[in-house]
C-alpha cells in the first residue's frame, strides 16, 4: 500500500524544527565549558614525555630571562614555587592545578601556551599524570641555558707549580680546581695507575691497539722518571696506527662510510684516502678543517652530504645538511631544531640556519617552516660575522673560502675550544663541557678548556701536541673512575672515566689475541711511505658487520662525535651466539695450538700477557689448566678465548 505524502506545511514545519535543535546544539557546544581531559594512565619518564612538551611549548615565555606571569619552569624548584598568582601546580592533584585548566582552556581569556598550536588532549593527559605522580623530575636537569661562551680566545695565567711537583699545565690548573672542590692532596697522592694499566690505556687511546707482551714488560722494567713521556712519544709517532686508529672518531663525526645510502647512484663520495693521509701526516687542524669546507675533490664528500633517494624534508637537502654538520662538528652547536623552526633548545633561529646553509648552495633556498614553504629567502650568512664576513653576490666557491677562514680563524676561540673538548672527552671518558655537541653549556673547568684552546692556537692545531698534554699530565695518570652516565651537575673530576671499547678497539683486541686477521678491506689505506712490514688489516677498513654493529658502530647516515658507554642486551646477544665472534675463537684456537705450546700453563699464561697486559694469578691459572686439561684439543682452547674476551677487564680502559 502506497504511503500517503504529508502536507508541504508540515514538512517544512519539521525541517525547521529540526534546523533550530542543530543550532541550539551547536550553540551550547560553543559555550559549555571545555572538560580536563583523563590523565595518562602509565608512569610518566619525565625526560621522553614531559620535558619535550614543556621545551616546546613553554620555554620561550617562561625560561631563561623571561618569566611571563612571574612563573618559572627551569627546575623543578621553579614550577613549585608558583606564579605571580601563587601556586600553579598542586603535586598529586592535577585536577587543581592551574596548569592543567589553562593548558585545558577552562578560561577562554586565559589559554596556554598564549602563542603557537594548543596541547592535545594527549599531551595534557601526560601533564596530568605527572603532576599527580608527584612531579618527578631528572636529577640536575634545567632548562635554563648557560650564557652563551666568548667567541674569542681567551688565555688564563697557569698557577704556580704544583705541590707535587708536576709541571704540566694540565696539573696547575686542576691544582685550585681540586682545592675549592675539598680533594684532598692524600687522596690525590697515591691515585695513580699502575705501569700494567697505564700502557694499555694509552696504548688504547691512542693508536687503538693492545700493547705487545714484549713492549709491557720493558716498561714495567725500566725505572727511569720519563718512561711514561718517552711511551707518549713514541705512540704517537706511530703515524701508521695513529691514522688507522682516529680514523674511526673521524669516520664518525665526517660522516664518512665505505657503502650506504647515496653511494648507489653516486650522490655520496668518500673522504677515506684524504682522511687517512690527513691524519698520517698530522695535518694542522684549521688546514684539516679548511680543506673539508673549503673542499679539494678528494675531501668533498663531507659537506656534499648525504643525497636522499626520494622526497626528503626540507631541512635534510644536502645545504642544509651542510650547514648542520659543520656548526656541530667544528663549533659544538646544534642547528638541527632550527633548521625546521627557531629552535626550543638553543637561541638559534630558522634564519640562521638558512643564512649558514645559503653559503652552501648554489642556487637561493627557500626559507621552510615545519617543512612549509613561507614564499620568504633569509640573507645569506655566517653565525658569527664578526670573524668574517660573507660576500653573498660571490660565487658559491669563493664563499666557502670565506667561511673556511672565518670559522678556523685563530680569533674563534668557540673553533678551538670545540676540539679540544672533543679530545678530552675521548681521553678521559667526559668532556670538560657536556653534551660535547652543546658548547654554550659551563665547562667543569673552564680556565683548562681556554688553556688548551690557546695552546692549540700557538702551536699552529697541533693536535698530537694537545694529545701529548693531556697523556702526559698526572690527571690522565690517574685510576680511573665510575662510568660515563649522562651529563650530571656537579661533575667533580677524580680521574679518567672506565670506558668501554669502541667496537673497532674490541674486534682488533681479538684479532690481535687470536692472530687472525681480515685477509681483505673495504678500504686500502694508502701508506705513504714503504714499511718495513705490512701492518695487518684492522676493523676501522672493514665494512660493518653484525658484531661491529652491536658493539657501537654506526651506520655514520648522520654525525656523531661521540658513542654510548653503556652496553645492550643486543651486544650480550651477539657476543653470546653471533657468529662472528664464533669463527674467530675457532679460528684462534686453532692458531694458537699450531704453535705447539709446551703445556696449557705456557698457552694460559701467553693468552692472559696479550688480553689483559698481565699473567694469570695462581688461583686463575689452576681454573683455566683444569679447564683446558692437558691434552690440548681445540674445544676447551676456543670456550677459554670466548671466555677471556668477555672479561669486563677485557673489555674495559680503565
Amino acid at each position: 500500500m502506497r504511503r500517503h505524502s504529508r502536507p508541504a506545511c508540515v514538512v517544512l514545519a519539521a525541517g525547521l524544527v529540526s534546523i533550530a535543535i542543530a543550532i541550539c546544539q551547536l550553540l551550547a557546544s560553543e559555550t559549555s565549558p571545555p572538560a580536563i581531559p583523563p590523565a595518562a594512565d602509565h608512569k610518566i619518564d619525565f625526560h621522553k614525555e614531559v620535558a619535550p612538551i614543556l621545551a616546546s611549548t613553554c620555554v620561550k615565555c617562561h625560561a631563561n630571562a623571561k618569566h611571563e606571569g612571574g612563573f618559572s619552569i627551569e627546575d623543578r624548584a621553579a614550577v613549585l614555587k608558583g606564579g605571580d598568582t601563587g601556586a600553579t601546580v598542586v603535586p598529586g592533584k592535577s585536577e587543581e592545578s592551574l596548569l592543567i585548566r589553562l593548558v585545558s582552556g577552562l578560561d577562554s581569556d586565559r589559554v596556554m601556551p598564549a602563542k603557537g598550536p594548543r596541547l592535545t588532549p594527549d599531551q595534557i593527559g601526560v601533564l596530568r599524570a605527572w603532576i599527580d605522580q608527584g612531579l618527578p623530575w631528572e636529577p640536575g636537569f634545567t632548562f635554563h641555558r648557560a650564557p652563551a661562551a666568548p667567541l674569542h680566545l681567551r688565555r688564563p695565567t697557569l698557577p704556580p707549580a704544583a705541590a707535587n711537583g708536576s709541571t704540566n699545565p694540565i696539573d696547575l690548573l686542576l691544582g685550585p680546581f681540586f682545592a675549592s672542590n675539598h680533594v684532598s692532596g692524600v687522596e690525590l697522592a697515591g691515585n695513580i695507575a699502575g705501569d700494567r694499566t697505564f700502557i694499555r690505556r694509552v696504548s688504547l687511546d691512542l693508536i687503538g691497539l693492545l700493547p705487545e707482551p714484549e713492549q709491557v714488560e720493558k716498561f714495567v722494567a725500566d725505572t727511569s722518571p720519563d718512561k711514561r713521556e718517552r711511551l707518549v712519544e713514541r705512540l704517537l709517532a706511530d703515524n701508521e696506527r695513529y691514522a688507522e686508529h682516529w680514523m674511526t672518531f673521524w669516520n664518525d663525526a665526517l660522516r664518512n662510510a665505505y657503502r650506504g645510502t647515496g653511494y648507489i647512484d653516486g650522490g655520496r663520495t668518500q673522504i677515506s684516502a684524504w682522511l687517512y693521509q690527513s691524519l698520517y701526516w698530522n695535518m694542522p687542524y684549521d688546514e684539516f678543517v679548511r680543506d673539508l669546507i673549503d673542499p679539494k675533490p678528494e675531501s668533498a664528500g663531507f659537506i656534499r652530504g648525504v643525497v636522499w633517494r626520494g622526497v626528503v624534508n626540507a631541512s635534510q637537502v644536502p645545504a642544509m645538511q651542510a650547514a648542520q654538520n659543520v656548526s656541530q662538528v667544528f663549533m659544538g652547536i646544534n642547528l638541527k631544531c632550527a633548521s625546521c623552526h627557531d629552535s626550543f633548545i638553543n637561541d638559534w633561529t630558522l634564519n640562521d640556519s638558512y643564512g649558514l646553509a645559503g653559503i652552501f648552495s648554489d642556487t637561493p633556498l627557500e626559507v621552510h617552516r615545519c617543512d612549509k614553504p613561507t614564499g620568504k629567502f633569509a640573507p645569506m650568512k655566517f653565525l658569527y660575522p664578526e670573524l668574517g664576513a660573507i660576500d653573498a653576490k660571490a660565487p658559491r666557491e669563493k664563499r666557502l673560502g670565506q667561511l673556511a677562514r672565518a670559522i678556523t680563524s685563530p680569533e674563534d676561540g668557540r673553533f678551538a675550544r670545540t676540539i679540544v673538548n672533543h679530545l678530552w672527552a675521548q681521553m678521559l671518558g667526559r668532556g670538560l663541557i657536556e653534551p660535547v655537541d652543546d658548547m654554550d653549556q659551563g665547562a667543569w673547568n673552564a680556565d683548562l678548556l681556554d688553556w688548551l684552546a690557546a695552546d692549540l692556537v700557538d702551536h699552529h692545531f697541533d693536535l698530537k701536541r694537545t694529545l701529548k698534554v693531556i697523556c702526559t699530565s698526572r690527571a690522565y695518570a690517574m685510576r680511573s673512575v665510575g662510568a660515563r652516565g649522562p651529563a650530571e651537575s656537579g661533575f667533580v673530576f677524580r680521574g679518567p672515566l672506565v670506558q668501554r671499547m669502541t667496537a673497532e678497539q674490541f674486534i682488533d683486541g681479538v684479532f690481535s689475541v687470536t692472530g687472525v686477521w681480515p685477509h681483505s678491506a673495504a678500504f686500502q689505506s694508502p701508506r705513504p711511505t714503504k714499511a718495513e712490514k705490512e701492518n695487518p688489516i684492522r676493523a676501522v677498513f672493514l665494512n660493518d658487520d653484525a658484531l661491529s654493529r652491536a658493539l657501537g658502530r654506526t651506520d655514520r647516515e648522520q654525525v656523531l662525535t661521540h658513542r654510548d658507554n653503556l652496553a645492550t642486551t643486543l651486544q650480550t646477544l651477539e657476543l653470546t651466539n653471533g657468529t662472528t665472534l664464533d669463527d674467530l675463537v675457532k679460528q684462534g684456537a686453532r692458531k694458537w695450538l699450531d704453535r705447539k705450546p709446551k703445556s696449557a700453563a705456557v698457552l694460559i699464561d701467553e693468552i692472559y700477557r696479550r688480553a689483559l697486559c698481565r699473567a694469570p694469578t695462581k688461583t686463575e691459572l689452576a681454573a683455566a689448566t683444569g679447564f683446558i686439561g692437558s691434552d690440548l684439543k681445540p674445544e676447551p682452547v676456543e670456550d677459554f678465548l670466548w671466555a677471556m674476551f668477555m672479561l669486563p677487564e677485557f673489555q674495559l680502559i680503565h
